[in-house]
């Protein structure tokens, strides 16, 4: 009985280490937009 169940773990490990790959997403982040800096009460420094 433990042979049977040896045998048909070893045929999935096996099954699924054929199995084609998926490929893997990649997702790229948001970008960063720079925040506004203060330049004094008429924008000049």
């Amino acid at each position: 009985m433990s042979k049977n169940i040896a045998l048909a773990l070893i045929a999935v490990g096996i099954l699924a280490a054929c199995q084609p790959r998926q490929p893997e997403v990649v997702t790229t982040p948001a970008a960063v937009s720079v925040e506004p800096v203060y330049q004094g009460k008429y924008g000049a420094n």
